[in-house]
């Protein structure tokens, strides 16, 4: 017997080669998945689509699959109680199942394997995904005797080793490494977004049994119109897409934002990689045979590959690195509820209704949105730190917990204390204004720091750094502030912080 999880949907695994009427391959929509966390509806509906096309491409080639729907009387609803009935049924003498990314499945099958009476007397193993460019644990060896971890040590690392845009004996193509600085454009306009030419799904019928089967979730369902793959084939078509359409502009406007345009020239892709339909060297080679045809600048190649073989492959490794227990890490001690604007997107503060009510609707946002708006903003209130993380990983049809939570606890909200990044990513008004167009026609103005049209990130943004100078003070990347915060007149500095405690208390009518 051997199990497919639902973010193992890469029908090229190598089990797959060859047919065996001796294998039975099981898949599982259960409860336990889907309830672990609120999700949004897409991200289930999506899923279990997937999940469903692979099996019937499985059985299509001649494998044997087992498939528990949500609403089959059968299901026990947990990942183990259907194992203990499936082993009782098919009586396996071998049990294999791929690398589980999430520590909870990982531990949770290791752990029936090893103490279950159903499971005891047979044999069982864990193979590779045949997914990422690492093991789980190779960066933290590469980092074993360097500390901190830095991803660009990482991804230089990454370049070398898998020869990824390098020219001669370990030199980075066009002679440096990270173009990041010239990928910082705000879009105007011009050039138009991409049209989405990804096919519709009419998932309806499958909507109606999730709903049936008293599953719980959140953000629109457009059960009749999703637009995320079902299977390798559409998602290749999507990754050809990208690069046709929107990769020559990737690079200057992937941090821009704007209320015209959600998808701007970003790919998305990561639904597909992360339920692995798509992997990542190939979508990695794609992109480096774009910019060696002459066809994408080098920054624009650069930007998103450093996405793929360093963001990606890094932030796993700092999870296996760091679990368990990483998702309980909370730096500043931050509490404070979610507002219920985070369901809604009703807010007068544009930015924030503009990227929640995109998250919502799509379950996606770009990674500035994700970062430097919503994150932004839940850090300089001080939200607590588990539910935003709960929040995120349910909202976004991409997050799994390996991806989700270093870039929720560590990039976005410091709650490691510094582990993954080396600074906060906080900012004022002026940061937003520059990479978008939210402020415009927005109930609060990006100048004023007081007063009760005062930009909420404004009062905020200081306050923030005034009350953890003890945390923040001898971090050198945000010297600045502090210096900044020393030139202001007593009498500013307290009539900011009053500005900030009000919009604290008033978080629901911001």
């Amino acid at each position: 017997m051997r199990l497919i999880l639902g973010d193992q949907l890469n029908p090229l695994h190598p089990w797959f080669a060859f047919t065996d009427a001796g294998v039975v391959y099981v898949l599982m929509e259960i409860r336990q998945e889907t309830d672990y966390v609120l999700h949004h509806a897409q991200k289930i509906i999506a899923i279990f689509a997937g999940m469903r096309e692979l099996a019937r491409q499985l059985q299509a080639q001649g494998h044997r699959v087992h498939y528990l729907a949500i609403d089959d009387p059968a299901n026990l609803q947990s990942l183990t109680g259907n194992l203990s009935t499936l082993f009782a049924l098919y009586q396996p003498q071998v049990f294999d199942y791929q690398d589980p990314d999430e520590y909870r499945l990982d531990q949770q099958l290791k752990d029936f394997l090893t103490s279950s009476p159903d499971a005891i007397n047979i044999t069982s193993t864990q193979v590779d995904s045949a997914h990422f460019y690492t093991q789980r644990h190779e960066a933290a060896a590469l980092f074993a005797e360097r500390k901190p971890w830095l991803m660009e040590t990482f991804y230089r690392h990454m370049r070398k080793r898998h020869r990824v845009l390098i020219d001669g004996p370990d030199k980075p193509a066009g002679g440096q490494w990270n173009f990041d600085a010239d990928n910082r454009k705000p879009w105007k306009g011009t050039p138009p977004e991409p049209p989405d030419l990804r096919p519709r799904h009419d998932h309806a019928q499958l909507w109606q049994s999730i709903q049936a089967a008293g599953v719980q979730s959140f953000g629109e369902p457009a059960a009749d119109n999703i637009r995320w793959p079902v299977n390798r084939a559409e998602a290749l078509q999507q990754l050809d897409h990208f690069i046709t359409h929107a990769l020559p502009h990737f690079g200057d406007y992937q941090d821009a934002m704007s209320r015209k345009a959600w998808r701007l020239f970003h790919s998305l892709l990561s639904f597909s990689l992360n339920v692995k339909m798509l992997g990542p060297r190939e979508v990695v080679n794609r992109v480096e045979a774009e910019w060696r045809a002459g066809r994408v600048e080098l920054a624009a190649a650069e930007g998103f590959i450093r996405q793929i073989i360093g963001w990606r492959e890094y932030v796993r490794g700092m999870y296996w690195a760091q679990m368990p227990g990483y998702d309980q890490r909370n730096f500043f001690g931050h509490a404070t509820p979610l507002p219920q604007w985070f369901w809604s997107g009703e807010t007068r503060m544009n930015c924030l209704a503009a990227a929640i009510t995109t998250s919502l609707h799509n379950a996606h946002a770009h990674h500035i949105q994700r970062l430097m708006v919503i994150g932004n903003f839940a850090l300089l209130a001080g939200l607590d730190v588990q539910a935003l993380h709960r929040w995120y990983l349910g909202v976004y049809i991409d997050a799994f917990e390996w991806v989700e939570l270093p870039n929720t606890l560590g990039m976005s909200q410091f709650a490691d204390g510094g582990l993954l990044a080396t600074k906060p990513y906080v900012s004022s008004a002026a940061y937003i204004d520059r990479m978008s167009d939210y402020c415009k026609g927005c109930a609060y103005d990006k100048k004023q720091r007081l007063g009760d049209t005062a930009c909420p990130f404004n009062a905020l943004y200081w306050d923030f750094y005034q009350r953890n100078t003890d945390r923040l003070k001898n971090n050198p990347r945000i010297g600045m502030a502090y210096r900044q915060l020393a030139k202001m007149p007593p009498d500013e500095l307290a009539a900011l912080q009053a500005q900030a405690q009000q919009a604290r208390q008033r978080l629901e009518t911001l």
